[in-house]
């Protein structure tokens, strides 16, 4: 059976997930329809929006359903741009920081080449980290002409964790709103939307034990949102669509779990999560940890994230070697139109291309288990002398 360390692309639905979705998929009924099917396909989308909102600490009128993170960061991105620019033209800026996803990166590129937007974006100390006193400078100079600032809260390849509320501190007292991307951190660290002062929140489905193809965006009712889709008007008129029920009883089932199961599982992927690193790190390849790393925290990075750059290598080479010797993980790198290239978040890191080419990104979650980490660690140095062969270096 092969050893899945690629968590932070998708993780295994948990049972309780699987059996509420299945359930709800036997019974008919649209929630926007009148009649008895109707209503009760209403009644189980309201119970969901209650209990997502215990979990995440957010009132259920600030749940917005979405088929995802890419649709839940995109309306936040070009609603909120689209809302504060009609009431105030001038506010063009977007600040976001260097290393976010592609899914909130590509629409605030759509907006600079499409609708005219400007975009000032944040850099990263070594470690991954957002520097905050550049927005400190950025907010005194222009802070009149920004629409939106956008951070996530941990990273999705290197796992470091931002200092969202910092960001949000200095946002309110220019009253400028705050979107975080939150997808990686729910189940890993403790995310309270009311605390966190944010605006705009993205969450996912598969990230946390849940189904693929549903998500959400927690909006406060304060957050103006022009909509990206219109036609029947639901989710506060804002997201247009009939509403997947079965996705969403999956998609709360799935974050009741993974919320009351966050301590006991945090605590045992940090130990999981060292013992991958320390185990990486003393087999002589010359492996480097990425981003902030101290064995046993899980404050500053996230429980189930490890990120290694073996030099020599390209990780093209590793994970397909890697995936022949049943271990499943991903590489530092983004394909965009088939062409291979170095990760943003390394190079933001300092590194260059030629290391950031031969970075590996394992993450780990529920289901992982101590024979996945020694797994990887049996396969990875006759991997690594294949792949620097390959690559004309051995």
């Amino acid at each position: 059976m092969a050893a899945y360390l690629d968590h932070a692309a998708t993780t295994p639905m948990y049972e309780a997930a699987i059996e509420a979705m299945t359930a709800t998929m036997r019974t008919v009924g649209n929630a926007s329809s009148l009649h008895t099917a109707g209503r009760r396909a209403r009644a189980l989308v309201e119970e969901s929006r209650e209990r997502i909102g215990v979990a995440l600490d957010a009132r259920p009128s600030e749940v917005i359903f979405t088929s995802g993170g890419t649709e839940s960061d995109n309306l936040a991105i070009k609603g909120t741009y689209a809302a504060r620019r009609a009431t105030d033209p001038s506010k063009r800026t977007i600040v976001a920081s260097a290393i976010e996803h592609h899914a909130v990166l590509d629409p605030i590129e759509f907006l600079v080449n499409t609708q005219g937007a400007r975009v000032r974006w944040l850099g990263v100390d070594r470690g991954g980290r957002l520097l905050v006193d550049s927005l400190d400078e950025l907010l005194a100079e222009r802070a009149d002409s920004v629409a939106l600032i956008s951070v996530m809260w941990a990273n999705n390849e290197v796992g470091t964790v931002q200092p969202v509320r910092e960001v949000v501190t200095r946002a309110q007292a220019y009253g400028i709103p705050v979107h975080t991307d939150a997808v990686q951190a729910v189940g890993h660290l403790p995310v309270s939307f009311a605390d966190s002062g944010v605006d705009l929140m993205t969450i996912t489905g598969h990230k946390v034990g849940g189904p693929l193809g549903i998500g959400l965006l927690l909006a406060r009712r304060s957050a103006g949102l022009v909509p990206l889709v219109h036609g029947g008007g639901q989710e506060r008129q804002v997201r247009s669509g009939t509403l997947d029920v079965p996705g969403i009883v999956g998609l709360a089932a799935a974050l009741d779990v993974t919320v009351a199961l966050r301590e006991a599982q945090t605590r045992r992927l940090t130990a999981l999560r060292d013992r991958l690193i320390e185990g990486a790190l003393g087999l002589g390849l010359g492996a480097q940890v990425t981003g902030t790393w101290r064995a046993g925290d899980a404050q500053e990075r996230l429980a189930g994230h490890a990120h290694l750059i073996i030099e020599g290598c390209e990780g093209d080479s590793l994970l397909y070697l890697l995936d022949a010797a049943g271990i499943e993980c991903s590489t530092g790198s983004a394909c965009q139109a088939g062409v291979p290239q170095p990760s943003h978040v390394v190079l933001a890191l300092g590194h260059t291309e030629a290391q950031a080419r031969g970075a590996l990104r394992l993450t780990l979650g529920h289901s992982s288990t101590d024979a996945d980490v020694e797994a990887f660690l049996g396969a990875l140095p006759a991997v690594v002398e294949r792949a620097r062969r390959a690559a004309g270096v051995a």
